[in-house]
């Protein structure tokens, strides 16, 4: 009997394989070659799955979307207000290994996506999702008496979307500056101040 082919595993097999060459040797490094070798695949063996580089790093941002709001779900389920809104963010901020490669994936995307309109749609789409969450979260605050700031819900979110999706960036190229414990306390503070609290780093806390 032929062998049956699962293609949904090829693809990610494909998937998971730039990630570990970008972590390696960037974007520039992941030539398709690469991708195939790391894989195990012939070089041919990628056009049926993914005709070009692009289409690959479309299909890898869209499972690291889908793969970030899996952990998102898990993690906010049984949370509201500010506990879900830190539990949702903790999900997109790069602390650890898998979500700075996630990361790794997200930045060469968005630079595509500045010239690319389906790109940039599928980015707007995603980012979408996540606003209405966090809109969403930032409600059941102000209902249960959680939130105080005067700020407006629809800033508070933009606020929050720069400060995760900003991490990603800083986080990959200046890690020394933006460890886990770094971006951590950010959120924590940014949280506490809309809380009606005030910021106090760990660093002021030793002193």
């Amino acid at each position: 009997m032929p062998k049956i082919v699962d293609h949904d595993q090829r693809r990610m097999e494909l998937v998971n394989a730039t990630w570990r060459i970008i972590a390696r040797h960037g974007m520039e490094g992941a030539t398709m070659r690469e991708i195939a070798t790391e894989a195990g695949f012939a070089n041919g063996a990628l056009k049926p799955y993914f005709p070009t580089k692009d289409d690959l790093l479309a299909f890898a941002f869209g499972h690291v979307f889908n793969q970030t709001n899996a952990r998102m779900a898990a993690a906010t389920r049984g949370l509201s207000g500010l506990g879900a809104l830190r539990a949702f963010c903790r999900e997109i901020l790069p602390l650890d290994e898998n979500r700075i490669n996630e990361a790794r994936i997200v930045i060469p995307f968005w630079q595509k996506a500045l010239t690319d309109e389906s790109k940039a749609r599928l980015h707007d789409d995603a980012m979408e999702q996540w606003r209405t969450h966090l809109l969403q979260q930032l409600h059941e605050a102000r209902e249960a008496g959680e939130l105080r700031a005067e700020v407006g819900d629809e800033d508070i979110a933009g606020h929050l979307m720069n400060l995760v999706l900003g991490a990603q960036i800083t986080a990959v190229l200046s890690p020394a500056h933006y460890s886990p414990d770094q971006l951590s306390a950010q959120l924590d503070g940014y949280l506490q101040l809309l809380a009606g609290g005030t910021f106090s780093s760990p660093a002021v806390e030793k002193k």
